[in-house]
């Protein structure tokens, strides 16, 4: 069962803007003074009498983890050698050149440092997300400017016509597009295999995301990409995401985890959600990952798998909050804070008697309008529960919903005691599978 986020989305887009108007970027001073990375391919290195002394070949930063990476130098192609020019001989980098502060230099072939990126090879033409627009792009080209005393790397820009400048005659290489450059602290970037690049671990605008929008970005992003975006995030909040993909890319995606992770993954969804995903997979790689579960928590999977999928156990969600007649309203409101992050699942409270039998379903409304010393005995009465059996099948749990007009069905075993309740949109998404994941995004 997907989970709302309680922000809205207007509230969402002032804090992202909020988030922008701090950013270098929204500084003229930066964005006016903006060089391509791409265009100073192929550019003149000159000393300070404007001799040439070489071509530059690359652009070096530093991968230290901050929100805009500091230029350390140049890669300079000089005859057939590759050189390193240090950040600190720099004393002006433009559009069409670039002019050292010294004749004399120690140029040495250029090697990778520790914690170096070379940003043409490693990160133009790559995929990025973008945290502010939730989409993954691919850097078309790359901007620095100075900030205080060096050269940082500050943004980004994902657009056709730049793409296009790149391929065209020289004299266009070096035009840069501001109004299309996305704020380079807005960038999460991939690694390549043996580059230091690194989703940034800190960055709180990725840790802000929704369920819904973080796998938007993992149904879009390659095999490599997604795995390094799971493993940047909580386990709990990977699992929030998993829920919500598509259900052949969330096949596709525990196919290529490993079993070890899948199980892992798998342990921290919610059950009904992991169910879904492990009727996906063959018998075989279903009981391998069960295997690798918690006991517990794999016999409750068991248990779920039992039920056919088109029955009303195969629908329900397992998770319950329940309490006896003896509690009261006080006592069940604090249980709800400790359970806020299922609150889509919880549009009642289930009341049972001393033997765990059904006696009533107290909505969320009844609980917050009563006094907070009333017993659940009392709230008691009309309308009851609407019960169905776990083998009934999906036209009877239709006909229930019809003929009651309620928000959810709560299922019960043969001594009447509750296993799990069937909310509508769960039968929603029975019975539209192919709308599921297009209707509940534009939702949430």
């Amino acid at each position: 069962m997907p989970r709302l986020n309680p922000l809205s989305a207007p509230s969402r887009l002032r804090e992202r803007r909020h988030q922008r108007s701090r950013r270098l970027l929204a500084s003229r001073a930066v964005a006016d003074t903006l060089v391509s990375v791409a265009g100073l391919i192929g550019r003149p290195v000159r000393n300070p009498s404007a001799a040439e002394i070489g071509t530059i070949k690359d652009v070096v930063a530093r991968w230290d983890g901050g929100e805009y990476p500091p230029v350390t130098g140049l890669v300079v192609r000089i005859g057939r050698r590759l050189a390193f020019v240090p950040g600190t001989q720099i004393e002006t980098l433009a559009h069409r050149e670039v002019v050292l502060q010294s004749a004399r230099l120690d140029l040495a072939d250029f090697q990778r440092r520790e914690g170096e990126v070379l940003l043409v090879e490693d990160v133009i033409d790559h995929q990025l997300v973008d945290v502010d627009g939730v989409r993954v792009i691919r850097a078309a080209d790359l901007y620095v400017a100075k900030v205080g005393a060096m050269y940082r790397l500050v943004g980004v820009d994902v657009s056709m016509g730049t793409l296009l400048r790149r391929l065209g005659p020289t004299r266009w290489r070096t035009r840069p597009t501001p109004e299309r450059v996305i704020d380079w602290a807005a960038i999460q970037p991939f690694g390549r295999p043996g580059s230091p690049i690194r989703l940034r671990e800190g960055n709180r605008a990725l840790h802000r995301l929704r369920p819904s929008e973080l796998a938007d970005l993992l149904e879009e992003l390659g095999r490599r990409e997604r795995q390094e975006l799971l493993a940047a995030l909580e386990p709990e909040t990977a699992a929030d995401a998993l829920e919500e993909m598509d259900a052949e890319e969330l096949e596709s995606l525990l196919r290529e985890s490993g079993e070890e992770q899948a199980a892992a993954l798998l342990a921290v969804m919610e059950p009904d959600e992991a169910v879904d995903a492990l009727r996906d997979l063959e018998e075989d790689e279903r009981e391998q990952l069960l295997a690798m579960m918690p006991e517990d928590k794999a016999a409750e999977l068991r248990r779920l798998l039992g039920y056919g999928e088109r029955t009303a156990g195969g629908l329900m969600t397992s998770y319950l909050l329940i309490a006896e007649r003896a509690e009261t309203v006080a006592d069940v409101r604090a249980r709800l804070v400790d359970d806020a992050d299922h609150q889509a699942d919880l549009p009642g409270v289930l009341i049972v008697d001393n033997h765990g039998r059904l006696v009533d379903d107290i909505s969320l409304f009844e609980l917050l309008v009563a006094d907070p010393d009333t017993s659940l005995n009392d709230l008691g009465g009309e309308p009851f529960p609407v019960t169905v059996m776990p083998e009934a099948e999906i036209d009877d749990v239709v006909d229930r919903f019809v003929d009651e007009r309620g928000s959810s069905l709560v299922v019960v075993d043969a001594d009447d005691r509750p296993i799990g309740r069937i909310l509508a949109d769960d039968l929603v998404d029975a019975l539209s599978p192919q709308s599921r994941v297009h209707v509940r995004r534009r939702l949430t």
